[in-house]
Order: structure tokens, then C-alpha cells, then sequence
């Protein structure tokens, strides 16, 4: 496959090269594409998280709906408690 590079790309390898940071321009792209692909696997956990959020969200809805409801304060120290248990684990 051949791929012509506008100037500006080739400014940037060529800069990135002469750093010291890479030894040659397939590395300079290897690490691009590394970089794009992270992007990539990130954008689609984002997605996943926020699908759960959504489904969270609901579920405190319908919870809502029931009356079933915690006090604040009680959702405060539980929410501390869990952290604290999961800083223990980490730990």
C-alpha cells in the first residue's frame, strides 16, 4: 500500500524522528496508531458505561415510583462505607 502524506504529516514525523523519541517514521506512526486505537477502545467503553448509567438511573426511577426511598444521610454513609471498603481492597 503506498500513502502519500501531506507536508504537514511528514513535518511531524520528520520532527518526531529528529527528537530522539523515535528511531525512524514507522515507529513514529506505530505509536499513532496505538494511540488511535486506545482512543477507539475507550470511546466504545464509554459507551458501554453509559448504557449502564442509563440503566441505573432508570432502576433509581421505578425504585422511586415504589417508594422505595433511603435517607440522605443513610445514602451518605453508605456511599462512604463503600468506598472505604474498595480503598481496603486497593490497599
Amino acid at each position: 500500500m503506498t500513502i502519500e502524506l501531506k507536508p504537514e504529516q511528514q513535518r511531524v514525523i520528520e520532527l518526531a524522528v529528529h527528537s530522539g523519541a523515535y528511531q525512524n517514521p514507522d515507529d513514529v506512526l506505530d505509536q499513532a496508531f496505538s494511540i488511535i486505537r486506545e482512543q477507539l477502545e475507550l470511546q466504545d467503553w464509554m459507551v458501554e458505561q453509559r448504557e449502564a448509567l442509563a440503566a441505573h438511573i432508570e432502576e433509581g426511577f421505578l425504585q422511586a415510583e415504589r417508594g422505595e426511598l433511603i435517607d440522605g444521610d443513610r445514602a451518605i454513609e453508605m456511599l462512604r462505607k463503600r468506598r472505604a471498603e474498595r480503598a481496603k481492597g486497593q490497599g
